[in-house]
Parts: C-alpha cells; structure tokens; sequence
C-alpha cells in the first residue's frame, strides 16, 4: 500500500508524458475533484494505457502549500484500465473552452511515484480470459486461418475473424479462435435503443465517433450452430454469448436466437449458453429459458429510470421492461447479472445506491458486473442534463455496502462459465 500520494501526468502533446513532482495527482467523482485515499491506488495493471486528454489541464494538489492548482505544463493525462479492474475515480482537469469531445474509453485518474504508474481500481475478477498476456497473436492469427478454412460459408465465423478477431482485437473473439473459454456469437444488425454512447452506431453530425463498425447481416440459427457447438464440445470451461457491443439488439433476433439454442442443445449438453441484452423484450426472454437459455447479461447506466432513459433513450419498451426479464431468468433458475457501467459521481450517489438496492431485491440479482463507463464524463453529465450528482459515497464504500446487504449477490466483470456459477465463491482452474 502506498504511504503517499502519487504524483500527476501530463502530456506534451507530442505523444510523451512526464510526471510534475510538485503536484500530488486528485480524483473526479461527478464535477467534483478530489483527493484520493492512498490505499485506493494500485499499480497500473498489464494491458492499461495512458492516454493524453488535449484541451484540458490536470487538477493536483501542490505538495508545498496543499491548495488545488492546475498543471500548466501540458495536457491532463488519464489511464484505461484493462477488463477485470474497476476504477474508483476519474481522471480531474479543466476542459477549455474548444476541447475537443473525448472518444469512447475510459478516463481513469492515473499517477507516478517511484519509478511505476499508478491508478485508483481495484481488481474485481478473477478470471485471467482477457489478459494481455495470455493472448500469443500469431497462434490467434492461426486459429482464424484454421476457422475460415473449417467453415467456409459462414458469415459470422467470417465477421469474427477480420473484424472482431483481426481488426478490432476483441479478447472474446481471439478467446474463439484459440479455442477457449467465451465465445461470441453476434447476432442483430437492427437496435431498440438509441444510446448517446452507442460503440456501433453514431450519427454522421455526433462529435463522437462509434469505435467499430456494426454486423450488416441477420444470421441464420444454421450458421450460429455450426460454430458454437464445436465449441461448447471442445473448449475448456466453455461458454457462447449472443449479443455483442459490435452489434445492436439480440433480443430482436430472438426466434433465430431460439431456433439455434433448440438445435445446439439437440447436439450438445456442455457448457453454457448466455445472452447480453438491454432486457427490453420480457416475453422473449422467457421464450429463450424455456429453450434452454442459461444466463442473461442486462447492461445499463443506472438503476434509475430517469437516468437509464435519458442514456438509452428506449423505442417502445420502458426500464420496467428490463427488470421483468432479470425476475424471469431467476423464476427459471437461470444465472441473471447487470453489465453495470460504473461512473465514480454517479454510480455511488446515495439516491443510485438506493435504487440499486431496491432493483437487487426485486429481482433477486446473481450478479454485478462493475464495467468501467466508456464515455467522455463532461459529454456524458451534459447530455443527461445532470449538474449536480448529489450526495456521493465513493464506488469503494457502495461495494462494500452492497456486499454486506446482499452478501450472496457476486463481483465480477465477465460472464461466468456454468462450473463458476454453481460454486462462485471457490475459484475454478483456469
């Protein structure tokens, strides 16, 4: 544990970054900069980046008089951390007035001291499927190869391959061609939703960019069997998921999604079969459970639904919608997790922690997974209109809290494997 604070980046603009030992780094949470508790930092973890943040000066704490002042040397710096870690707080600056608006990552608070990076997160998974350096490219490169000459026909498999795989170096589809673990199955063109912070999809007059490019095909239950059975047969602790963040809404496609569960399970009882959803279709769901559907994944920004619809901005289903199909997967016994976007400010304010509480409870909740919120934090509170965040009890403090109210509900950030749900606490063999 560190016994001080460490000290701020920034950037020179030229792609360089150095560290001002005159100013100790400062956390956002909301609008607000902050200190940060020297137990929260760890050493930024393998597979992390620092990015530069033009336009916008760091926030410190100058370490001779205690007062807060900008770092006038260069741009604010702010760390991504890689899947598995949650960040406790945002990187803090002053955004000037023609900055441009930040891409689609996450802006960690990020520091130095002796000789190693540091960031405020902690380490929320166990699970190693997405670590750096379990993935070998050139055995990544020959499972495609080997894949696309398996199933020549295929679309998905093709998709997979030279966009997920190749172009955009997604762990769960390199995970696919090494063999191993998760194994995505994208499935819509077409979405219900119309996120401000789409991946796929962004309005050509947006100052954002979407950061991959979404499926253009409706898969058939045919091609999304010949795949995923092999898999589930073949690979270690194997699980399929439709739905992907390169794509709309699964559940859009849920007669195909039904027909090819029907039919992968004709072939195989291995493994587990998941599905990652805004939850929008109640009777679908149900209709997937019956069909042998394992786990359900349902992302939002908030368990309140003001908050959740000015950020989703639903066609035709309401909040209400996505709590039912959490309460319906449990009714069948299945595993149900939220895919949490967590947003230091807003995320631990007491009126979100308080309507998580109620969401655990009246869905019977297996799972959080605490997922870094991928958005630029000045666009995003300016977008939802929200200019105070309220009483805030920092991201630590409302896990902490969550795990003593609702000690049997799990941390994690991946979709466990059916050998994991069954005995969560007990880490299984990777």
């Amino acid at each position: 544990m560190l016994t001080k604070s460490p000290y701020i980046l920034y950037s020179n603009g030229e792609g360089q970054i150095f560290e001002d030992t005159s100013l100790y780094v400062v956390g956002r949470t909301g609008w607000d900069a902050m200190p940060i508790p020297t137990e929260d930092w760890i050493e930024l973890p393998d597979g992390g980046n620092l990015y530069e943040l033009p336009g916008r000066r760091g926030i410190g704490i100058d370490v001779v008089t205690g007062e807060m002042r900008l770092c006038e040397k260069g741009w604010a710096v702010a760390a991504f951390i890689p899947p598995a870690h949650t960040g406790f707080y945002l990187a803090a600056y002053e955004t000037q007035p023609d900055a441009p608006t930040l891409p689609l990552f996450c802006y960690t608070a990020a520091g130095w001291l002796n000789d190693k990076f540091y960031v405020p997160a902690v380490r929320i998974e166990r699970d190693i499927r997405q670590e750096c350096s379990g993935f070998d490219q050139n055995k990544v490169n020959l499972g495609v190869e080997n894949m696309l000459e398996a199933y020549p026909h295929n679309r998905l498999v093709k998709h997979l391959a030279e966009n997920c795989a190749l172009t955009y170096h997604c762990p769960a589809a390199r995970n696919y061609f090494i063999g191993r673990w998760e194994c995505p199955i994208p499935s819509s063109p077409a979405c219900n939703a119309n996120c401000i912070g789409c991946i796929s999809f962004q309005p050509e007059d947006e100052t954002i960019v979407s950061t991959q490019d979404r499926l253009t095909f409706k898969p058939t239950a045919a091609e999304i069997v010949e795949f995923t059975v092999p898999h589930l047969e073949t690979a270690p602790y194997p699980i399929v998921s439709y739905g992907q963040g390169c794509e709309g809404e699964p559940l859009l496609m849920w007669e195909t999604i039904r027909e090819s569960i029907i039919e992968i399970r004709k072939h195989t009882k291995k493994g587990s079969i998941n599905i990652n959803t805004n939850g929008s279709k109640p009777a679908a769901v149900e209709a997937l459970m019956k069909a042998g559907l394992d786990s359900i994944r349902v992302s939002l920004n908030s368990a309140r639904p003001d908050i959740y619809a000015k950020y989703y901005r639903p066609n035709n289903y309401k909040f209400e919608d996505l709590i039912e199909s959490l309460k319906i997967v449990r009714k069948y016994g299945g595993w149900a997790s939220i895919n949490y976007f967590t947003f230091p400010g807003m995320t631990d304010s007491i009126a979100e922690y308080e309507a998580l509480c109620n969401l655990i409870a009246e869905t019977d909740l297996s799972m959080i997974q605490w997922r870094n919120f991928n958005i630029d934090p000045d666009w995003y509170l300016g977008r939802i209109g929200v200019a105070d965040t309220g009483e805030c009890m920092g991201i630590k403090q409302m896990m902490d809290l969550i795990h003593e109210e609702f000690p049997h509900v799990k941390f994690g950030y991946f979709n466990p494997p059916i050998e994991r749900m069954k005995n969560y606490d007990v880490d299984f063999a990777h």
